[in-house]
């Protein structure tokens, strides 16, 4: 495996963007502090499953305008915008957008609003067939973007048969954290879904409400250059599972 060739470094208020690339492959790699936010192949496709879980599902859905709350290197955005969709994206770190477009492929039709997220929608008319919440502060989505009250905000700019999603990292097997997020979103709406993956103890679960009783385990669509077979395992991972409406029957 090559070793990744730094691209390109970029001090921030919100940390420091790192962009590293891999020779063989083309690879890009998107990180702050450190810490990796996502991944594209040397066409621009995410190599991060849940960002596939997230595009089957609006795809299914049939949504075409959506908001996305959290942008890191915007592939799925990107990824969206080539389906032809009309996407906004919401990012607190300006410098996101910017090197989204001169690396990752983001298209000037994708529209982007440097601002904290519950504040936009407050201060925002938009009116949207999904919303995504994918924004983390490290390894944390804020707290304020996952009460009952930012979920009533999200549904006053859902169109008629919209949904919400959100995702959630599952540290082990006693975190709680989706289920949290789904008693949340049932304070707002009548049908709420947890999609977990099967397995690792630290994986991904993607929490949804509104129109999604009719929507699949999704598949993968966009097959990427690197690695597609692992990621198309990684996907098939992904199950609905009940949801725990009880805080008591839950790990901390």
């Amino acid at each position: 495996m090559s070793a990744l060739i730094q691209v390109e470094q970029v001090p921030t208020a919100f940390g420091t963007i790192s962009i590293s690339r891999n020779p063989s492959s083309g690879t890009l790699v998107y990180a702050v502090d450190g810490q990796r936010q996502g991944a594209v192949d040397s066409s621009g496709v995410s190599l991060a499953y849940y960002i596939h879980a997230f595009y089957g599902l609006l795809i299914q859905a049939k949504a075409h305008n959506i908001l996305m709350i959290g942008g890191a290197c915007c592939s799925l955005g990107a990824m969206l915008a080539r389906a032809q969709c009309q996407v906004t994206i919401v990012d607190i770190n300006p410098a996101s957008f910017e090197v989204a477009r001169r690396h990752f492929g983001l298209p000037q039709s994708v529209a982007c609003h440097a601002a904290e997220g519950a504040l936009f929608l407050s201060t925002g008319t938009g009116v949207y067939d999904a919303i995504v919440i994918d924004a983390f502060h490290g390894a944390h989505t804020p707290p304020h973007l996952l009460t009952p009250e930012f979920f009533a905000r999200v549904r006053e700019h859902l169109a008629p048969g919209g949904a919400v999603f959100a995702n959630v990292l599952v540290k082990h097997i006693f975190d709680g954290g989706a289920d949290r997020v789904a008693r949340s979103m049932k304070r707002v709406w009548s049908d709420v879904r947890v999609l977990e993956t099967v397995g690792p103890p630290d994986r991904n679960a993607i929490v949804m409400a509104g129109e999604v009783s009719q929507l699949r385990e999704p598949q993968l669509l966009v097959r990427p250059k690197t690695n597609p077979q692992v990621i198309q395992e990684e996907l098939a991972r992904m199950r609905f599972r009940p949801w725990k409406a009880s805080r008591w029957s839950l790990g901390r």
